[in-house]
């Protein structure tokens, strides 16, 4: 346990002492030299941001049910705070027990962006626990890690010592489990590491050597353990309702990203974006009962004491009844003052009729993404709607009061034209044309249109993973196109900084030689007292410098089918057959249908779509 009386001391002198403090509502503290396993979940990020991910809160509540398991939760503090942490010799420690991170059985991180990786070596730092496997103790932690970004395990392979691959919740009671018999039988960490490379989902890099072609790309992977998996295997959950199912969140005492309660309604994704991980990661799609979903949300209220529920999955407006079930839970909510929201909507017609329903909640922002600025685009990247659809929403919500509305769109796309670019503008100005060009008594609210624009990374396991990256010098000529068109004092226009986007494409499709890197660009911004994205890009260029690594070889580089990718050593289940299918249809523009309407045989097994439809592929 750290020092209290250090520990008091610099909550005094840090912003938002109640990032570091615990005690909030809900949380939980066990006995620490009472409970048989210790694990502490650790989000790579500040407090704000790690008490919204829904994620934590499953898996926090999941573990701590078992009388035999600990876990407490530890996120990376700001700097104020670290500063003060090393002055006094504090290391890292978690919320509930005060308890240095070292003293835990296992730590575990979620990957939810790369750019966090840097982060995971800021707080091992902290830990005072070595930042490669190989270099660790037999006595320090198992180090975990899990999360979308662990299906390219390979940059941080020499960090990490085991990646859950897959959804979380029936993995982490298996790798508890391990711990408590690794524990029992006090087991060497290889005996215990040997032991989960026996199971589906588990990826341990030790066990696994790439070898490298003299063009820098990988060669194959060889086993050194006979055990492993010849390729590892994603996890999934075959049914949503019989999985554990969260009641309640953690209720911090300051704002954070999303203070409210979330009900997950259901996992998966039936629409085949071609840009998007996700998508292709969480197949097959698992809806959650109707009945289900009202009681949890009923429940959460109850003991969260928030006055919204949303509604989340990847695409809330595609549950089959999402109207009928967001109607009973508004009329049910209404007269305790608690609204029920979405966190984005598509712009189709279910869309309208959801929010039809939910007509009488606040009227805040609302968000739609159509991603691309001229339909040929919207076809190349599968995202199956147009401006029609545009019109339709923007009336009907424009007609039922709301004003302020934010359009997410994506920059770099394949095959992008100025002429798309351009598109962009053209739709925001259609979207601010609708609002004003009414009769006057039908403008209620005060209009105001946020377009925002990321820069497009091509991901592992997409259709658009052979795809390279846009140069820096393209993003921001798109940039300046846009910014040099928008001059609507009505419309404000964001962008996402291309250099950190090309840090995370470099991250994204990465490969073991990475590390090194990693470690050195950490050093080096441990360094400043502040950091700013201007020095975060230089410093890794200067780390890849140093190893004398390409980025361009990573970020900027168009792969060929055969090439062995570094992630190849995954299976998410999704077949690279289906990947390349829909790359040729994304050069053609040709779009593919829904899944619920038409089967596409990506390859998931158990699907529940699959053979359903006369046109099965």
């Amino acid at each position: 346990m750290i020092n209290r009386k250090k520990l008091e001391k610099i909550l005094k002198l840090v912003e938002k002492p109640a990032r570091y403090i615990g005690m909030e509502k809900n949380s939980i503290v066990k006995d620490f030299d009472k409970t048989k396993v210790k694990f502490a979940f650790c989000f790579p990020d500040t407090y704000e941001l790690a008490m919204s991910y829904l994620g934590l809160h499953i898996l926090y509540f999941l573990i701590n049910q078992n009388e035999d398991y600990l876990c407490e939760r530890a996120f990376l503090p700001n700097y104020d705070m670290e500063r003060k942490m090393r002055e006094e010799g504090l290391e890292l420690f978690s919320l509930e027990n005060k308890e240095e991170l070292k003293n835990f059985d296992a730590i575990g991180f979620t990957l939810q962006y790369e750019l966090s990786f840097p982060n995971i070596l800021r707080m091992l730092d902290l830990a005072n626990i070595e930042y490669k496997s190989a270099d660790r103790k037999e006595s320090d932690p198992i180090i975990v890690a899990g999360g979308p970004c662990a299906v390219n395990p390979e940059p941080i392979a020499e960090i990490i010592d085991v990646f859950q691959i897959g959804e979380g919740e029936e993995m982490m009671l298996r790798f508890l489990e391990l711990v408590k018999i690794k524990k029992d039988k006090n087991q060497t960490k290889d005996e215990f590491l040997e032991a989960l490379a026996k199971e589906d989902g588990f990826y341990v890099p030790k066990f696994y050597k790439p070898h490298y072609n003299e063009d820098g790309t990988v060669k194959n992977y060889e086993k050194l353990n006979p055990n492993c998996k010849d390729r590892v295997k994603r996890n999934y959950i075959s049914s949503v309702d019989k999985m554990f199912q969260i009641d309640r969140m953690i209720v911090p005492y300051i704002d954070v990203v999303h203070k409210r309660a979330v009900v997950e309604i259901f996992r998966g994704c039936t629409k085949g974006c071609r840009f998007c991980q996700a998508g292709m990661l969480y197949r097959p799609i698992r809806e959650k009962s109707e009945e289900n979903i009202k009681n949890i949300a009923k429940t959460m209220i109850d003991n969260t004491g928030y006055d919204d529920v949303s509604l989340f999955s990847l695409s809330t407006c595609d549950y089959t009844n999402l109207r009928e079930v967001a109607g009973e839970m508004k009329e049910y909510f209404v007269k305790n003052n608690v609204s029920v929201s979405l966190p984005s909507l598509r712009l189709d017609s279910p869309s309208i009729d959801v929010l039809k329903d939910l007509s009488d909640v606040r009227k805040s922002s609302l968000t739609f993404a159509p991603e691309a600025g001229s339909q040929r685009l919207r076809d190349v990247i599968n995202k199956n709607v147009t401006e029609e659809n545009l019109v339709d929403v923007m009336n009907y919500v424009f007609g039922e009061g709301w004003s302020k509305i934010k359009l997410y769109f994506m920059i770099g796309l394949p095959t992008e034209t100025e002429e798309d670019v351009k598109g962009i503008q053209e739709l925001a100005y259609l979207v601010r044309d609708l609002f004003f060009k009414r009769d006057r008594e039908e403008i209620k609210g005060d209009f105001r249109l946020v377009v925002s624009t990321s820069c497009f990374v091509p991901k592992p396991f997409t259709p658009f993973q052979w795809f390279k990256q846009d140069s820096i010098d393209e993003f921001y000529e798109k940039i300046g196109i846009l910014r040099s068109s928008i001059k609507d004092k009505k419309v404000e226009y964001n962008y996402h900084d291309p250099e950190l986007s090309y840090i995370e494409a470099v991250l994204a499709r990465g490969d073991r030689k990475l590390a090194d890197a990693l470690i050195y660009a950490y050093k080096e911004e441990s360094k400043a007292e502040k950091l700013d994205n201007e020095f975060i890009y230089e410093n890794y260029l200067s780390a890849f410098k140093e190893f004398d690594l390409d980025p361009d070889f990573y970020a900027r580089r168009e792969r060929s089918y055969d090439e062995v990718l570094p992630w190849d050593i995954i299976d998410v289940g999704v077949s690279k057959e289906f990947l390349i299918r829909e790359y040729e249809k994304s050069m053609k523009a040709e779009t593919t249908k829904d899944c619920r309407i038409s089967c596409n045989a990506c390859g998931i097994e158990n699907c529940e779509m699959r053979g359903k439809h006369e046109n099965f592929v």
